[in-house]
Parts: structure tokens; sequence; C-alpha cells
């Protein structure tokens, strides 16, 4: 008998039919001879309606405390655990559902971005013991001392990472409303190809470089514990994509995927000094101000003044620029502060570019011939990146895809 852990995201559970379908699945691996604990988001919207309903009880100009948004943000979970259990019960199986607390997943105190600290799974494990498929909650979790978190966006599929580790699962399956992980956004490249596998470190990349399909922190909780999981689809029974270790033969294959992230801004703080501690003076109150970034690009200093851009969201770049204009003037005479929207990044991403050159070559080269215009650039071991402007992103993309091979057969 093996032990599976399922997750069904909020759009697999948007309707009562909807319910009803994943209940049948839950049954039917339940009926093959499996113990099954199925994690489940909020039914599609449901947040989103709750954060609504708390922005008018608060009133215009003040925000709810997160201990209380956290207590009822965790009740769009419960409904969905207690209605598929109630499913799946009416269809003559035995489901009992719970909540993240009662499951024993043990959070910090961090609400409404809560971290995982420790899972003490003995309900669950009673419960499955007994014959009962297990309907657990997502997204959610307890405190030591008993307060209910969240644990913020891509919640539920931590959740099931989390638990297939702490249960030492067979299988984790990550339904969701997608057969798996493209080589590319079938919505911009038309003939991207569905992956039979990647590794880790790949859908690392691939997700922190715009990539919707899954979390980067649940990956790297599955690197980390070593869980295998499949992506694929709530809606039909398609093979998915296996996300795995990486293997000598995943080299072999020198691009895995193409991403792209829309909605990126561009900071440019000009003729600053050359100078031990100017970089630390820039991005200490963009990282007070909570402002994550993404790609920072230094000029070379031949006269001792240099340039220093890096990219933002586009949601956070007013943030960014009232943090960074306070210091402006500490950074001396001349120094000023540019600002742009309306850019994209593209990145390319595969392990196989540890043992084979040329792919930056072959990635400008491209770019060059569609007649993009590359206005910074990173990389690391497996990923190269580059900004261009976002109503080029979508030629950038298809010419990229198709230089490197992946479009589908």
């Amino acid at each position: 008998m093996s032990l599976i852990v399922q997750k069904y995201g909020g759009t697999s559970v948007g309707d009562p039919e909807r319910i009803r379908n994943v209940a049948r699945r839950i049954l039917e691996t339940h009926a093959a001879g499996n113990q099954v604990v199925a994690v489940v988001s909020a039914m599609a919207g449901e947040t989103n309606r709750l954060i609504q309903i708390a922005a008018k009880v608060t009133g215009e100009g003040k925000e709810p405390t997160e201990r209380e948004m956290d207590v009822l943000l965790a009740t769009g979970e419960q409904t969905t655990i207690a209605l598929t259990a109630m499913a799946i019960n009416a269809m003559g199986g035995t489901a009992v559902s719970l909540t993240g607390a009662q499951a024993g997943i043990e959070t910090d105190g961090v609400h409404t971005k809560a971290r995982i600290s420790n899972i003490t799974p003995s309900e669950v494990h009673r419960l499955l013991d007994e014959g009962n498929i297990v309907i657990l909650a997502g997204f959610q979790g307890r405190t030591a001392e008993g307060r209910i978190t969240t644990l913020g966006r891509g919640g539920s599929d931590l959740t099931a990472i989390a638990m297939a580790a702490a249960v030492d699962a067979d299988l984790c399956q990550i339904f969701t409303d997608v057969d798996g992980v493209y080589t590319c956004d079938p919505r911009v490249v038309p003939d991207a190809r569905k992956l039979d596998e990647i590794a880790y470190d790949e859908l690392l990349e691939m997700a922190s470089s715009g990539s919707k399909v899954m979390q980067s922190r649940s990956v790297e909780f599955a690197k980390k514990f070593g869980v295998r999981f499949e992506v694929r689809s709530s809606l039909n029974t398609n093979p998915g994509t296996l996300v795995r270790e990486e293997t000598m033969s995943m080299e072999s294959v020198v691009i895995r995927g193409v991403s792209l992230e829309r909605d990126q801004a561009k900071v440019t703080i000009t003729g600053v000094g050359d100078l031990p501690g100017t970089a630390s003076r820039i991005f200490g109150p963009v990282a007070e101000a909570n402002v994550i970034i993404d790609m920072i690009v230094q000029n070379v200093s031949k006269t001792g003044i240099t340039d220093i851009s890096f990219t933002v969201n586009k949601a956070d770049l007013a943030r960014a620029e009232a943090a960074l204009k306070p210091v402006l003037a500490e950074l001396g005479e001349g120094v000023a502060l540019e600002a742009e929207d309306g850019i994209a990044k593209l990145s390319v991403v595969g392990i196989g570019m540890r043992s084979h050159a040329g792919v930056a070559a072959q990635m400008f080269e491209t770019l060059a011939k569609a007649g993009v215009n590359i206005q910074m650039i990173s990389t690391s071991e497996i990923k190269i990146a580059v900004t261009v402007a976002e109503s080029e992103i979508e030629t950038a993309a298809k010419a990229v895809h198709e230089a490197f091979g992946l479009a589908g057969g």
C-alpha cells in the first residue's frame, strides 16, 4: 500500500461540480489500494472575497490586524475541506477533514506569511490507519501558542510538500489547472512543449523568473527534503511533469525552458562615487522598505564615478524611490535617480548550461536578429536573464524558444 499526498488548487475546487470531480479522483486513488491525504485550497476567488469584506468592515484608510486576517483567511480552506469530505462521504467513501492546526502543522509567529517550523502528523497517521481519507486544509498552521497563521502565496503547495515529507509519502501530486510545466507559457508561445521531468534547480530558476506553476519556496522545501512530486492537471488524466533531483542524463538537455516576467521596473543611481560602502548605503534603505531587488548591474568605473542599476517589481517602484530619495544627498553632489517602468525579464534555464558553451552568444544573436534590444544582463550557473522593453517580450520569447529547439513535435 502506497501513501499518496495530493494537492488541489482553488480552480480545481472552484464550484460544487469541480469539488465532486476532485472527490471522484481522490476516491479512485484510494480504491486503487492507496492511503490518501488530499490538501485543498480555498475555492477560486474566496480569498479575495474575504479580503474585500475585511476592507469594508475596517474602513477606508485603516488596515485590519494581521492576526485577525489570518483567522479570517483560514476559513476559506476550512470551507473547502468540509465540502470535499462531504462529497467523498456522499459517494460512499470515508473522509475526515483536518485544519492545519489539527494536522500538527506548527509555524513561526509571522502572521500572513508564516514559515513551517515543525509537523507532528500523529493525527494524520491515526486517521489513515483507520482507513480514512484525510482532507487537509492548505495554506495554514498554528504557532506553538495556538494562534492561527497563514503561509502566504503558494501556501497550499507548501503544505502538500511539507506534509509529504513529514509522513514519508511515496508520491506527492500537485493538481492544478495546467497539464504540467511547459518549456514556455503556452499563452505566449503556442507550440510550447510539456516537460516530462525537470530538476529542482531548474524549476526554482523558472519560478523566480516568472513561471507561475509553483512558488519557489515550495520547490526549495521539496529539494531540501528530497520530495519528488508531479505537477499535473485536475481537469484531465494526462501525465504531468515529474520534479526531482537532477541526473546525469538531464545535462544532455542544454535549455529546459524559457520564462518571462512582465511588470518590471528599473532604477538607476547615476554619478555615484566608486567607494567602499556605497552599495550598502543604496540597498540598505531599499531592503528596509521591504522591496525585493532582482537584477543588479554596476558600470565599470574609470574615473571613480559609476552608475548602479537594479530592477524591482513595478508595484514596488514608488516605495523604492521614496526610500532612496533621502539617501541621494548623502551620496555626493551630482548623484541622481532615474526610474523607468515598461520593462520585462526574459530568462533561459537549463542545468545543461554547466557543461555546454555558447548559450549566451546564441541567445544574444537571436534577440538581435529579432530586433529586440537588451537593456540588462544577469547570469547564474544555470540561467541567463535579460531585460527588454515589455512591448517586445513576446517577440523575444518566441524567437528564443524557437532558436533553442524547444517547440513540441
